[in-house]
């Protein structure tokens, strides 16, 4: 899962005016992400490309402890809420960020093959929707989807700059689901995967600053 990582965040920016802003929240939704790709770097976590591994997604992230299990999970929204919440001194705020932190391992569970793991040890979980292209395509775009016509509805601002991050998702991701696939795992290829993640956020970030909390009617 990809941009349906940042339905947390829509939906977390909706819910509530205490809520961090847009931009935080798409870091928290992908923060896990941003981990993973700085220590796979680093050599600590790791993964390959094994084609035909599932149907969508060709690599094979063989070894995550730290990013992909849900006690890694839990301790990353931990820290982060604990960073928004000295940042902020907004304790529901924070709670919510932390919140979008782990929702991160529950949706990967969806689509991974046993991969994730309870505690960075085995045995190793993951219900395999990458493997059902006509379950996971309309399952990711419909959960991102709800969410993102949800915030637009709860906030108020420009019409426009929400739709370019919109726009801007939907390219990246049928670009990862159609596009070529890389034959190997490098520095490149990571960087890449956080530049996109970067340039996402920042219009996140952008959204957010346009755009404020509003009570529905009726």
């Amino acid at each position: 899962m990809f941009i349906g990582h940042w339905a947390p965040a829509f939906a977390a920016a909706a819910i509530s005016p205490k809520a961090p802003k847009l931009g935080t929240l798409f870091v928290a939704g992908q923060l896990v992400d941003w981990g993973f790709a700085i220590l796979a770097l680093v050599g600590v976590e790791k993964l390959r490309i094994v084609p035909g591994i599932t149907a969508m997604n060709s690599m094979d992230l063989y070894h995550m402890p730290y990013t992909h299990s849900l006690l890694g999970a839990a301790i990353w929204g931990a820290a982060f809420a604990l960073v928004v919440f000295a940042w902020q001194k907004n304790f529901t705020g924070a709670l919510i960020a932390g919140a979008v932190v782990i929702s991160h391992w529950f949706l990967d569970l969806l689509v991974h093959r046993p991969d994730l793991t309870l505690t960075g040890a085995p045995p190793p979980i993951g219900l395999g929707l990458w493997n059902y292209p006509l379950i996971e395509i309309p399952l990711e775009l419909g959960i991102t989807l709800a969410a993102f016509t949800w915030y637009v509805r709860r906030t108020r601002g420009p019409t426009l700059p929400p739709f370019i991050l919109l726009g801007v998702m939907l390219t990246v991701q049928f670009a990862s689901w159609f596009g070529p696939q890389p034959a190997e795992v490098g520095p490149a290829v990571l960087l890449a995967a956080m530049a996109t993640l970067g340039v996402v956020t920042f219009l996140a970030y952008w959204v957010g600053t346009t755009r404020r909390h509003q009570r529905l009617r009726g």
